[in-house]
């Protein structure tokens, strides 16, 4: 059904492992001759012909549809411009989000890159903005409409306390009047649709249905709703049914967010609630396909298999090598995440964990990675696989 092939890096065209280093500006890494990836094949391509309508929201002169009715949810740290690119192999057309901004830090000169990114995105883009000041959200939300944004998301459902005590976040489910100033004031300020992401509640999610509807009465085209109070954080079982409850109370599209983590569970949360689309986040750290998977679980068109490990310690290097060219060494220590997440599941796995975050250079992660693979190949070209015990996931 799918062609094999190698993983392009960075946008270029597809090429073997062996060469991704060869154009690096690190001689460090040019040094790395892996055979990784040997094993990748292409992802799922969307297709408008399977009769899925789009959910189209008008905006205020600028309006939008979105094809796919699953979306990728920001992640601080995560979900950056190089992730994003990832997701989109298997996702080309989803709405994904950059990383929440904060529109005081930005009105300050701090963050701008995650607005300037916005030219490079090759599909459609969110901006999520969060803060307490409802002029300076305005102001932020021009700055990421003149850069490209596809939508503005607001951000009332983050539950780290440092957010929510200043107002911000989860915080302005506590003071709803400000809460609907905010949508009010970003809806006047721009053309295209402003969307919110919240949750159930600050205790409990008794109130949810009232306080859903004065968001939507306040301009909100579009509402994602996190199954969980500010409280549970994530903890518990997301609240499907309550989303179910106001899905039924509002008129605008509702996205379902929390516990989906399969394309069964999106396919669940579809039936359970009634909404309009999913959001998945936690879920995607080391597994950008996860969106994509989900997409065509939708769409009823054959769901790409999740990729073996071989494929990757592939994603896992090609990452990490796009990291450290946009972030210099720093890349590095944003990569460690990301390798931790990714390389699961195979014998000799935990140890190339450990390995791999006290690596001190991006040439001795990479290299570390190398070996994992040509293990992994001459386990198989000598026939001996073997049962993987918990313990070495």
């Amino acid at each position: 059904m799918f062609a094999s092939q190698w993983l392009p890096v960075n946008g270029s065209q597809s090429v073997a492992p062996s060469q991704w280093l060869a154009v690096s500006p690190d001689p460090g890494l040019a040094q790395w001759s892996g055979n990784l990836g040997s094993m990748v094949q292409a992802p799922w391509q969307p297709n408008r012909a399977s009769g899925q309508r789009g959910l189209h929201l008008p905006g205020n002169g600028t309006s939008r549809t979105l094809h796919i009715r699953v979306l990728q949810s920001p992640l601080a740290g995560v979900s950056d411009r190089i992730f994003r690119a990832l997701v989109r192999r298997w996702a080309p057309e989803a709405l994904l989000f950059t990383e929440m901004v904060n529109a005081s830090s930005l009105e300050l000169g701090h963050g701008t890159h995650k607005v300037a990114e916005l030219a490079q995105e090759a599909g459609p883009i969110g901006v999520q903005l969060f803060d307490h000041r409802p002029t300076a959200m305005a102001d932020a939300a021009r700055r990421a409409e003149a850069a490209g944004a596809y939508l503005i998301d607001i951000n009332m459902g983050c539950p780290v306390r440092k957010i929510a005590r200043k107002g911000g976040g989860s915080g302005l489910i506590n003071n709803p009047e400000l809460a609907a100033r905010i949508v009010e004031t970003v809806a006047a300020a721009v053309q295209i649709p402003v969307t919110v992401k919240t949750r159930l509640g600050w205790c409990d999610g008794s109130e949810a249905i009232s306080w859903c509807r004065r968001l939507e009465a306040a301009g909100a085209q579009l509402l994602t709703l996190h199954g969980r109070t500010r409280e549970q954080g994530f903890k518990g079982r997301a609240d499907w049914g309550a989303i179910a409850a106001v899905k039924r109370a509002l008129a605008i599209p509702v996205i379902a967010n929390g516990d989906i983590n399969t394309s069964a569970d999106a396919l669940a949360c579809f039936a359970a609630t009634g909404a309009d689309g999913v959001m998945v986040g936690r879920g995607t750290m080391g597994a950008p396909w996860l969106v994509g998977q989900i997409a065509a679980a939708l769409a009823g068109q054959p769901v790409v298999a999740t990729p073996g490990a071989a494929e990757r310690l592939a994603l896992a290097a090609e990452q990490l090598q796009s990291l450290v060219m946009a972030r210099g060494d720093h890349g590095l220590l944003i990569a460690r995440k990301h390798m931790g997440w990714l390389c699961t599941g195979f014998a000799g796995a935990p140890q190339l964990r450990h390995d791999l975050m006290r690596a001190p250079t991006p040439a001795e992660a990479l290299a570390l990675l190398a070996g994992a693979a040509e293990g992994l190949l001459q386990g198989s070209t000598a026939g001996q696989p073997r049962r993987i015990s918990s313990s070495e996931k």
